[in-house]
């Protein structure tokens, strides 16, 4: 049986799908991508037992169809230096073998039998759907995802929450000290539902999406999901157990604003966080008129920083402390130049949202606050 197609078409979908397969597997055959090649469609897929990834390619020529699985590691080295050109596979079943001609010359490879590949858990008949789209999914994927824990004792910590409501979507992660929630007012339903993305499949997301417009078509049930992103489908099993409440940690009625420019205190806090204690990298925010003042201090090392820059404020003056890792990384996971920062008190979580919110999305993260000696 032979078929042949795009070189650098076939090499960019087998990039994308060899994310999703592990570097040691349990079975062998989830070491291979599998080739499904109907009515002169070609159909591919990777998997590492718990997250499919699907995707297909039309074929220039085809005079048959078969399915074969190939080693993802021999397969992908190969043909990715390819310039743009025809590239031919000849495949013989009883020899488990396959020929790839182009150009200049022609490789062969083992093939393996596909009936070994593990099936997929098909979503139920009542499942769950969202349409989001694509550039909406991205983006708070890419602004949420930092903020999943690595938890063994809590793994409903460790994924990205949705969570439809019939006001919203709300797209929440946390790791317990940091929290993001975000809503998207266009999407919501009658009927509340939710479910866990696990980091994989949502980083898998993240490198896939935004590059076209479109919807993404997002069905789930109580253990699993199918998400259609228009090139390809993900599948992947979702994280069970009950999210916390995020809503009860978020402080209301925060008297304390700070309007301040965003690239402006993180490139501060990057330069006074070194100067922290390794342990605690703990920061001391100091608010007095409108001057914003950062500590930074390891008495362990002799080692001390102090940084002022302008703000606006309109509450008490007030020292706080603060992670400086994670808010440094809050402040680069929005796109904003201005953030404001709302505070009740030392003891109470702060608030950081942009100062413009996008259309009708609403952003917040969530800082809780250190103890600092005074």
């Amino acid at each position: 049986m032979r078929f042949t197609l795009s070189s650098t078409a076939l090499s960019s979908k087998l990039s994308a799908l060899s994310r999703v397969i592990n570097s040691k597997n349990a079975l062998p055959i989830l070491g291979d991508f599998v080739f499904d090649i109907q009515d002169g469609i070609l159909y591919l897929t990777a998997s590492d037992s718990e997250n499919i990834m699907k995707t297909q390619l039309q074929l220039t020529e085809s005079d048959g169809n078969c399915r074969f699985a190939i080693g993802n590691h021999d397969l992908l080295e190969a043909v990715k230096g390819f310039s743009e050109q025809p590239i031919s596979f000849e495949v013989n079943m009883e020899q488990n073998v396959v020929k790839i001609s182009y150009q200049n010359g022609l490789f062969s490879l083992p093939i393996d039998n596909a009936d070994e590949f593990p099936m997929s858990q098909p979503v139920s008949d009542f499942a769950n759907t969202i349409t989001i789209p694509n550039t909406i999914l991205a983006e708070n994927i890419n602004r949420s995802i930092f903020a999943t824990a690595q938890d063994e004792l809590r793994p409903v910590m460790n994924g990205i929450y949705f969570d439809l409501t019939p006001d919203c979507l709300c797209v929440v992660a946390s790791d317990g000290h940091k929290l993001v929630r975000n809503k998207i007012f266009t999407i919501k339903s009658d009927q509340p539902t939710a479910f866990i993305l696990p980091k994989k499949p949502a980083n898998l997301l993240k490198n896939l999406l935004g590059k076209d417009g479109g919807d993404v078509v997002i069905r789930f049930d109580e253990r699993n999901a199918e998400i259609n992103y228009g090139e390809g489908t993900i599948q992947c099993r979702l994280i069970e157990g009950r999210f916390p409440n995020y809503n009860s940690v978020i402080p209301q009625g925060n008297p304390n604003e700070i309007r301040i420019d965003r690239l402006g205190l993180l490139a501060a806090l990057r330069r006074v966080q070194p100067f922290a204690n390794d342990s605690s990298n703990l920061i001391r925010f100091h608010i007095e008129g409108t001057t914003l003042q950062l500590d930074a201090e390891d008495y362990d090392f002799a080692k001390t920083a102090t940084e002022r820059m302008a703000c606006e404020y309109n509450g008490k003056t007030m020292s706080i402390g603060f992670k400086g890792s994670s808010f440094i990384e809050v402040l680069s996971n929005f796109d904003c130049p201005e953030v404001i920062i709302q505070l009740a008190d030392p003891s109470r979580a702060g608030l950081v949202i942009p100062s413009e919110q996008p259309e009708n999305q609403d952003i917040l993260m969530l800082m809780m606050p250190m103890l600092i000696n005074d």
